[in-house]
């Protein structure tokens, strides 16, 4: 079976030069406002469906310096701020989480209840944003032989069998030549559908009769769950504890908050069940 050989997606305008993922990461922040603000409009929230906006460009700015601090730490390289390449996802969670909860705190909102909302939205901005890693050849996976596999000659890192063996610890038969492209999973594809994914499961329970918070405990349940799969496909070489990486480590610790918030928040403050939200 061939490979996919894969080219990046750049448009030129003029002088001016946007990649798939600049597009992608733009159309997964629009959608995910879009889809934080409806839900709040039909739960009948107005105060935090106008706040919406503020919270996005916070998440923005929180995911992209939390994502390229994680990448810089995990590397060492500190040029890698100046590059397109390297953003991390645990490090872009975290970064938009402790950014939205500052700007929560500073306009006196309910953290757990945009929280709630805030998860179906992540998941489905998750899966557009990474149509914006398959688009760059970003993040893909070891090397693999079977459906869809692809190679990836302009990636970033290119999947070389230099890049393979120097960067994610992968070893090749001897005489292999560096320069021979690699064919790998597409895992970018699967973290596509996984999101997608997500975010059927979590629409499917928006209107749920817990307290606010529930939706998100569930949210990080299916997030910590996806990351810990997909993990064992990635072209990675930080292997910790139990051969697991970093990353799902960071997954199973943000699975089990999940879990804790899916017991903690059952049920409303009264013992009883909360009323359901609007229909659409």
């Amino acid at each position: 079976m061939s490979p996919i050989v894969h080219h990046p997606t750049v448009f030129r305008l003029g002088p001016l030069e946007i990649t798939g993922f600049g597009l992608a990461v733009l159309a997964a922040f629009a959608i995910s406002q879009i889809i934080c603000q409806r839900e709040l409009w039909r739960r009948g929230q107005p105060l935090e469906a106008e706040a919406i906006p503020d919270l996005v460009m916070a998440a923005l700015l929180g995911t992209l310096v939390g994502a390229k601090t994680y990448y810089v730490i995990l590397t060492g390289d500190l040029g890698a701020y100046l590059s397109r390449g390297g953003f991390v996802f645990w490090g872009g969670f975290i970064g938009a989480v402790i950014a939205c909860a500052a700007v929560i705190r500073f306009k006196k909102l309910n953290f757990l209840r945009i929280a709630d909302v805030a998860g179906i939205a992540i998941a489905a901005g998750y899966s557009v944003g990474r149509t914006g890693c398959w688009a760059v050849g970003d993040d893909y996976g070891r090397p693999f032989s079977g459906f869809l596999a692809t190679q990836f000659p302009e990636g970033a890192p290119p999947s070389t069998v230099a890049v393979m063996s120097q960067q994610f610890g992968v070893t090749f038969p001897s005489g292999t030549s560096p320069s021979d492209v690699v064919s790998v999973y597409p895992t970018q594809l699967y973290e596509t559908l996984m999101g997608a994914m997500m975010f059927a499961i979590l629409w499917r329970f928006r209107a749920h009769r817990h307290r606010e918070g529930w939706l998100f405990g569930m949210y990080c349940v299916v997030a910590g769950v996806e990351r810990f799969i997909v993990e064992f496909f990635r072209a990675k070489d930080d292997t910790l504890t139990f051969g697991l990486t970093t990353a799902q480590i960071i997954g199973i610790t943000i699975a089990t908050i999940g879990v804790v918030l899916l017991v903690a928040r059952r049920g409303n403050a009264s013992g009883g069940t909360a009323p359901r939200a609007r229909a659409a």
